[in-house]
């Protein structure tokens, strides 16, 4: 790892859009995007977690501002795009299609493709549908969407964190325990809020408990704020294997092979287990693959953020 007291490690000041607005997918969704920065700069996409996670001000801070040109946006049911946690027409090959429309849109030639937990994964199915349009690639957190990681997060977890598993699982009743999934989803697509509400709560504030190394209850007041949009969406997309077949990813990673790409992962990661970003770094020799010793999933862990930010910063050497 690079130690050099001249390599950035801290956020950028959160730099206001410059452009923004809201862009027809279909007859059902609408996408928020924005872009901040330079608009003349290095063209860099943010994909945020979840699936259903959404953007912050916060995730335009891992950029030189000076540098790139910033453009995040909300996937199709988060965060700021209509309607918030809606799932009919909301696939991978969906999310992946809405990428291309808004880089047309934006009128950007090729683009760095940023993506954490979720994000990685979403960010490789881009990159391989699409690889004359990216220019290299920064995974974090990486996940790789297949039925073994989906099983550990619904129920390998409370093997580290059993007393969030505990208060997870007893949202249902006994009987239902064996197939969470199918439990959750019956509730969190219910239509009665004093239904749906209190278990997207519930499954929001159990991933929030298990992604850091340490407590974070401010981190997981954040997730419980967001959490209509995360947990339907998340729930959605496990019970479908994320829409890609068990080793989609790492079978089309000869298509993206040739291009950069930084991958970092927190050793004692429990959302999404180190052995998917080991696989995914032995399957791609060339990438730089940074495991951060004392992180977790969430980046805001300090040294899993500036691991990060320095991999940004290395593209902006390269890139710029």
């Amino acid at each position: 790892m690079d130690t050099r007291s001249d390599v950035r490690a801290e956020l950028y000041p959160a730099a206001e859009p410059f452009d923004q607005g809201m862009l027809a997918l279909d007859d059902v969704h609408t996408m928020y995007w924005e872009t901040c920065g330079n608009p003349l700069g290095v063209p860099v996409l943010f994909l945020h977690g979840g699936p259903g996670g959404g953007c912050s001000v916060e995730h335009r801070r891992f950029f030189d501002p000076d540098v790139f040109r910033i453009v995040l946006f909300d996937q199709r049911g988060a965060g700021n795009s209509k309607p918030l946690g809606e799932a009919q027409d909301n696939t991978t090959r969906h999310l992946v299609r809405d990428i291309e429309t808004l880089r047309d849109y934006l009128g950007v030639k090729q683009w760095l493709v940023f993506g954490g937990s979720w994000g990685s994964t979403l960010a490789l199915a881009y990159g391989e549908a699409h690889p004359e349009r990216c220019l290299g690639f920064v995974l974090r957190g990486v996940f790789l969407g297949r039925p073994a990681e989906i099983q550990w997060f619904l129920y390998g977890l409370r093997q580290v964190f059993p007393e969030a598993w505990r208060r997870f699982a007893g949202m249902l009743p006994a009987a239902e325990r064996s197939d969470l999934l199918a439990g959750y989803l019956t509730r969190l697509f219910d239509a009665d809020p004093r239904v749906n509400v209190p278990f997207a709560r519930a499954w929001s504030e159990y991933e929030a408990s298990c992604s850091t190394l340490l407590p974070n209850p401010e981190l997981a007041r954040q997730y419980a704020d967001e959490s209509i949009g995360l947990a339907r969406l998340e729930a959605h997309y496990f019970a479908h294997e994320c829409f890609l077949s068990p080793e989609q990813l790492l079978g089309g990673l000869h298509r993206i092979r040739h291009l950069p790409a930084a991958i970092v992962h927190g050793r004692y990661d429990m959302i999404c287990p180190i052995a998917s970003a080991d696989e995914l770094a032995r399957a791609w020799p060339g990438a730089r693959y940074e495991v951060v010793p004392d992180g977790g999933h969430s980046v805001w862990e300090p040294s899993l953020r500036s691991t990060v930010i320095r991999e940004v910063e290395r593209f902006k050497r390269l890139l710029g």
